[in-house]
């Protein structure tokens, strides 16, 4: 099971076979024999790319939820030994912490055993692989929607800022005060990407106000964003807590309509493994 989710998780039988640090054949003779085993085909192999079959796509979160439930049965055994251990995925979004680092910090001075991963990506993806059962828990911006069939825990919520240089702003508004969202939709934008959650927030904001507004910046990288404002070719809506990273650039609050995101943390339903449940004991 855990060679062929790898080839699922990888797309190819040469990179799993890398990630399990054996040989390609190993691999390949693993998933032959447990589709004989089946009585089905689980891959389909071109020259190109290997893809799941209808029987694949049933197998695989099978196949993810037994390895879960399998590294659960070995952590029982060494919370009995009084250890704990075991492996916990943790998907964030680029710039978002919201105590997640004092909360690692926490789990590693405890249960130094535990392995962490970090995933970082989109707020789209992120969901995915939380319904997936590939990550065990994420601090990410969720809206109500995207909430349905997860258990979630608030950890902040906070508006989002204008920044931008002070050439660009109404005349007379000094760092720090107040701009309508129609004055940021007659600047050139820098929005982050469809998929990310500050797009979401930002997209309802100006849906909200019945706003209409064009992108002339797009990209995926926060640090990208406040570069394109500390040279003057553009502005950008981000949360406050992001924007203090850049404490020479001017910001401005809105005066109605502002964005604003609630940063959770968030898992699938159900009781949590022991390691996730450590982790999460030691969020404020």
């Amino acid at each position: 099971m855990e060679v062929v989710v790898a080839v699922a998780d990888a797309g190819g039988f040469t990179a799993a076979a890398r990630h399990l640090h054996v040989v390609q054949s190993a691999v390949s003779g693993t998933v032959r024999a447990l589709e004989r085993e089946l009585g089905a085909p689980l891959f389909d192999r071109t020259t190109h790319r290997v893809t799941l079959t209808p029987a694949g796509e049933a197998f695989v979160p099978a196949a993810r939820a037994a390895l879960r439930a399998a590294e659960s049965a070995r952590e029982a055994v060494d919370a009995v030994r009084g250890e704990l251990r075991g492996r916990i995925t943790v998907g964030t979004m680029q710039g978002v912490w919201a105590g997640l680092h004092r909360a690692l910090a926490a789990l590693r001075a405890e249960h130094p055993g535990v392995v962490v991963h970090l995933r970082q990506a989109a707020v789209a993806d992120i969901r995915q692989a939380l319904r997936e059962g590939t990550v065990d828990l994420a601090v990410v911006a969720f809206d109500r929607q995207q909430q349905r069939g997860l258990t979630t825990r608030l950890l902040s919520r906070e508006e989002m800022v204008l920044v931008a240089s002070s050439r660009r702003v109404p005349p007379g508004t000094a760092p720090g005060g107040e701009v309508e969202l129609a004055d940021a939709a007659r600047l050139p934008l820098v929005d982050f990407t469809p998929g990310w959650a500050i797009r979401y927030a930002v997209d309802r904001a100006f849906r909200a106000a019945g706003v209409e507004r064009s992108t002339t910046f797009e990209v995926n990288d926060i640090v990208a964003a406040a570069e394109l404002v500390r040279y003057d070719l553009g502005v950008c809506i981000m949360p406050e807590s992001i924007a203090d990273r850049f404490p020479d650039l001017p910001r401005y609050r809105f005066r109605r309509h502002a964005p604003h995101w609630r940063v959770m943390v968030v898992r699938p339903p159900g009781e949590a493994p022991q390691a996730v449940a450590a982790l999460l004991r030691h969020f404020a």
